[in-house]
């Protein structure tokens, strides 16, 4: 039978949380409710919808108090997109839910029968900005008391960094799911656009990742794009992991840096068209060499200076946490171009 608006709302419903922060970013939850000021996401507290089913209705369901307008989520789709008729709005639903069209049949279906409809094709990106969508910021989470256990206390300028307490993890096709808090990153291209999602489990008590075979796992587009800290000019760092990057980040607390999450990645690090000096901040091993190499190569060929940065340890996580962040800014300093050390190192406190 085919899909009606009734059978897309309901499934809406079940994820309204999710939907609410995609289509509603400008709000917030509150207790069983999302806020916002209207439909369009304009910022505010008029409207609200209902997150769960209660006696007071069912999830999905909203009220704006300003205008007396009520709808399902359906409306928050049509409205915050902008659409003008039901069909494009049911077509936009159903990449949401990543659901296939129902008129679209197999074509290797027999003469005189349909064929078993097919799986809906899998977006990894659309998955990864779900996912983001879903997440809670990282203040006063589990997530950020782990960062902080890891001797990060610069935490400025991390919205591409939020919590989810229950992040779906699967060990391999033969066990069954579970679920594990997790720390959840953005992958952004250079414009901001989510194009992927890096998760770190986390033990519940939040003192380190997850007892489980692959704590870390990553989702989406990520070949040159990153998971980005500050807005890059004319000076970027580029590392491979995030705990890294946040690390440099406690001695270069303005220093804009980007987390390319693997030595491979790194070293196919899009340069933004402004930058003309970038650091490289490698681990101490042979990937971590060569993706160093690699990318201070690709950026002589663009014409910017690439000044590699080397920690005394593993990595500058290591550092930190054994050495001390004053023992980090002291073997750093020496490494930057000296303009640099004025600009970005005497500033300690974001």
């Amino acid at each position: 039978m085919a899909e009606t608006p009734h059978d897309l709302a309901c499934r809406l419903a079940e994820q309204a949380e999710a939907v609410c922060r995609y289509y509603l970013s400008a709000g917030r939850r509150q207790g069983n409710y999302w806020k916002v000021g209207d439909a369009r996401n304009t910022p505010g507290q008029s409207l609200f919808v209902r997150l769960r089913s209660s006696v007071k209705g069912p999830a999905g369901k909203w009220v704006d108090g300003a205008s007396q307008q009520h709808g399902d989520l359906l409306d928050i789709i049509r409205e915050g997109c902008g659409l003008t008729n039901l069909a494009a709005t049911m077509e936009e639903a159903r990449r949401f839910l990543g659901l296939p069209h129902p008129d679209r049949v197999p074509a290797q279906a027999s003469p005189g029968r349909i064929a078993p409809a097919e799986p809906a094709p899998s977006n990894p990106g659309d998955a990864a900005r779900r996912l983001f969508a879903m997440a809670q910021p990282l203040p006063g989470t589990l997530a950020e008391m782990y960062l902080r256990k890891r001797g990060i206390a610069a935490l400025h300028e991390t919205a591409n960094l939020r919590f989810h307490p229950r992040c779906y993890y699967r060990p391999d096709d033969r066990n069954p799911t579970e679920t594990w808090p997790a720390l959840v990153a953005a992958v952004t291209d250079l414009d901001g656009y989510i194009t992927g999602a890096h998760r770190t489990w986390l033990a519940h008590d939040g003192s380190g990742k997850a007892p489980i075979a692959t704590p870390r796992r990553a989702m989406g587009d990520l070949l040159r794009h990153a998971v980005r800290f500050g807005m890059a000019q004319d000076v970027l760092a580029g590392g491979e992991g995030i705990e890294t990057v946040l690390s440099l980040r406690c001695v270069l607390p303005i220093m804009p840096m980007a987390a390319a999450l693997s030595a491979a990645h790194l070293a196919a690090l899009l340069f933004p068209p402004t930058l003309r000096r970038l650091y490289v901040v490698h681990d101490n091993d042979p990937a971590g060499d060569s993706a160093r190499d690699r990318l201070i190569e690709r950026a002589a060929s663009a014409g910017i200076e690439a000044i590699p940065l080397s920690p005394v340890l593993g990595d500058v996580n290591d550092d930190l946490r054994l050495l001390g962040v004053e023992a980090l800014q002291a073997h750093l300093r020496v490494q930057l171009a000296p303009q640099d050390v004025a600009r970005f190192m005497e500033l300690r406190n974001p």
